[in-house]
């Protein structure tokens, strides 16, 4: 599949650690197989749900070559190569690129929070700089910052490989925006399981999501049959998954998943500091769920 026609469901996958805190590669590779096997249609390594802040330079590097390699080629594999630097973000995403990645999702620069001309400046320096389909991730809940639609559109129509925006703001107005004013090809992909049910209504490609680290071949259902117009096979399937959603951000992201994956023993259950393991009432909550729908 050509990156530029990639829709449907797309995993932001977690990083399994072992339990004295080094990468589990076959945890890893396990998991890529369950999603492929499960009909993900992408993959997104090294993103916030991988726990990127913590890792390594050569950790990313390893995590993206590895996937590369375990994948290959069955579906796109999408790197994380955001900073809040224009130069290391030039340098990840070339990285990324040499490694093998087929695109790149690069978050708003966070913290040091840029004006509107600052972001359009930052993307457009990381386009020009390197050859490598690029997807704009907004999620101002976390950086701080925001890539307003008039934004994401301008330098889609300026700079032919931003080809995508990840949207996880929260406002289906601003889906409907994106939506009306897109060019020709560009998609919008949901960052959020919760809105990605109804952004597909409006027209959007998918959903580049955390809840299907858990259930890839339903999430997948979902985003086909609500990209589709099947509007009772996306309902139901939406309702059945409803509390599972909204339980994957109880506490920071991955805390959730990625407890709801080693109760369901594909991964163990250890994070890097400062993440640590939920709160016992929560973690109780969630467990209630997944024996609820048979996940455990």
């Amino acid at each position: 599949m050509q990156i530029e026609q990639l829709q449907g469901s797309i995993v932001a996958i977690v990083t399994p650690f072992k339990d004295n805190g080094e990468i589990d590669l076959n945890a890893f590779d396990e998991l890529i197989e369950f999603h492929i096997n499960s009909g993900t249609d992408g993959i997104v390594v090294c993103g916030t749900t991988g726990e990127t802040p913590t890792l390594s330079d050569s950790e990313d590097a390893q995590m993206i070559e590895r996937c590369v390699t375990k994948v290959n080629g069955r579906v796109p594999v999408i790197a994380g190569t955001g900073s809040n630097s224009t130069s290391d973000c030039i340098k990840y995403s070339r990285k990324a690129v040499e490694l093998g990645a087929d695109a790149l999702l690069v978050v708003a620069p966070y913290y040091n929070k840029p004006s509107k001309r600052g972001i359009y400046k930052h993307f457009s320096q990381v386009a020009k700089n390197v050859d490598a389909p690029i997807i704009l991730y907004n999620v101002p809940g976390r950086t701080g910052s925001n890539i307003e639609p008039s934004t994401a559109i301008e330098l889609a129509n300026n700079h032919k490989n931003i080809i995508a925006i990840k949207e996880a703001g929260g406002d289906m107005n601003v889906f409907a925006e994106l939506l009306a004013n897109r060019p020709e090809g560009f998609k919008v992909y949901s960052g959020d399981d919760f809105l990605s049910y109804s952004s597909n209504f409006l027209g959007a490609d998918g959903c580049i999501s955390v809840v299907a680290n858990l259930i890839p071949a339903d999430f997948h259902k979902m985003m086909k049959a609500s990209m589709q117009g099947d509007f009772v096979v996306a309902r139901d399937l939406f309702y059945k998954y409803r509390s599972l959603m909204e339980l994957m951000f109880l506490e920071s992201n991955p805390l959730p998943v990625k407890t709801a994956l080693a109760l369901m023993g594909r991964v163990n259950e250890v994070f890097r500091a400062p993440l640590c393991e939920m709160e016992d009432e929560n973690r109780e909550q969630l467990k209630i769920e997944l024996k609820k729908l048979k996940l455990i």
